[in-house]
């Protein structure tokens, strides 16, 4: 009777409710858990979950496993991931569960497993998975239930640490009918802004768009939105609230690596020579930005669980990916908060005269892709891959191959990666002008032959 090798990914647990991932692998998987805290001498966790309509039934498997393993458990109730890791801060329990799939569609659901300070990843979800296969049923109860809200903590927290400027604010919050509309117009309003609210009532099927601010047409609506309102910016949140979009005020997207450029430029003058995570899919503007500002940039691979743990290790102040994770470890705990970093962009265009459009204006102007997905089968993945390595060595300048292939080329550069959630690549390129990135592109096209980008050009 065995978990399902393919619901155990890189940074989590996820599948399809009722085929891939079920009521009884959720209770074997709280059992491991259980046994796998207790090893650690950690005798209590949190759980807390998602507004998905599979999560309470998937909560209380998870919490009946826990307490047949023994440790106590806390139940926080339906909240965003960033508030299921405030509470093992805040209430001193440091393990837990939460149950959520993201910005999946409706029919998944799944877990990130959190330890100490740390998500559990790689190697360490493996050994879980081993764990859970060692027992068939989970036998009765050996501990106690408590019931915790931490919510309002959580709301003076954000409030508390993050004081806007003199400048009113007028914002439009897209949580996507995901979780992160139980919190995020309720805060940006007691942090004084005028908030637009769209498609922020709690609505699991995902009605309108999926909430995964990453894709360019789920950001349609936010981006009329905004220009019909005139408002400053437009804040996009994906289903458990760690990832931001961000629209500015003409209605443009600024993807994470361009919002990393305005983060960078409030933090980097007060950690002078730090040490500056460079996610793979990021822009050479990023790179160049930070250079720029004093700071010492280096690649690494993508994925929220390997990017903490990589922070940690150097003591590194802030990054974030193109996928919107956005962690500051300068006044805040290092884990990926959106709530947090939406706050912490306001902060930055509240103090300023400038539109948020206006900030970045003096940035290059190149013509880039955003992350392309493209599907590709598990099997496969380390095939293209290797074989897009080979390809793009003979004509590219050089190659980083920290997290996938990624060459740089005179004025511009090009990615390919294997996805560790999902059977796909994850592509992207940019050049200088039009022209370049052309060029780039076919290079790109021919290295992963016969597999196609299935995205027009950049303009």
């Amino acid at each position: 009777m065995a978990v399902f090798d393919t619901i155990f990914r890189q940074y989590d647990i996820r599948g399809i409710y009722g085929q891939e991932l079920t009521e009884t692998d959720a209770e074997r998987i709280g059992w491991a858990f259980g046994k796998y805290i207790q090893a650690r001498s950690i005798n209590k966790a949190i759980v807390g979950m998602d507004n998905r309509p599979s999560s309470p039934v998937l909560k209380a498997a998870i919490i009946r496993g826990i307490q047949a393993a023994g440790p106590d458990v806390v139940d926080i109730g339906t909240v965003v991931t960033p508030v299921f890791y405030f509470a093992t801060i805040h209430l001193g329990i440091p393990a837990g569960i939460m149950v959520t799939a993201s910005h999946n569609p409706a029919q998944y659901n799944g877990f990130k497993v959190q330890v100490g300070s740390r998500t559990l990843y790689g190697a360490e979800l493996q050994e879980l998975k081993d764990l859970a296969n060692t027992v068939s049923a989970i036998g009765e109860p050996k501990s106690k239930l408590h019931y915790r809200s931490v919510t309002e903590d959580y709301i003076r927290l954000i409030t508390e640490k993050v004081k806007l400027g003199p400048r009113k604010l007028k914002v439009v919050v897209d949580t996507g009918n995901g979780t992160a509309g139980l919190f995020v117009p309720e805060i940006m309003e007691r942090l004084g802004c005028e908030v637009i609210k769209l498609y922020c009532d709690s609505d699991p099927t995902f009605p309108n768009h999926f909430p995964d601010p990453t894709k360019v047409e789920n950001l349609k609506d936010l981006r009329r939105t905004v220009l019909e309102n005139q408002a400053d910016l437009g804040l996009g949140f994906d289903g458990d609230g760690d990832r931001l979009g961000v629209v500015d005020n003409t209605g443009e997207i600024i993807w994470g690596d361009k919002l990393m450029v305005l983060f960078w430029r409030e933090i980097l003058p007060k950690y002078p020579g730090a040490d500056a995570i460079i996610e793979v899919k990021c822009s050479d503007i990023l790179v160049d930005e930070v250079k720029r500002l004093g700071g010492k940039p280096m690649f690494y691979k993508t994925g929220h669980s390997l990017i903490k743990a990589k922070m940690k290790e150097i003591n590194a102040v802030f990054t974030g990916e193109m996928s919107g994770h956005m962690f500051f470890a300068d006044e805040y705990y290092g884990y990926d908060d959106a709530i947090y970093a939406a706050a912490r962009l306001l902060r930055i265009l509240s103090n300023s005269d400038q539109t948020l459009h206006d900030m970045l204006a003096d940035l290059p102007k190149t013509c880039a892709s955003p992350e392309i997905r493209i599907p590709c089968a598990e099997q496969d993945k380390p095939i293209y891959v290797e074989q897009a390595r080979r390809e793009l060595a003979k004509v590219a300048d050089s190659i980083i191959d920290v997290d996938g292939v990624r060459a740089s080329f005179p004025g511009g550069w090009c990615l390919v990666r294997a996805s560790n959630t999902g059977p796909e690549l994850i592509a992207r390129y940019e050049g200088k002008d039009a022209a370049t990135a052309d060029k780039i592109r076919a290079a790109l096209e021919q290295a992963l032959h016969p597999l196609k980008l299935d995205y027009p050009p950049v303009a």
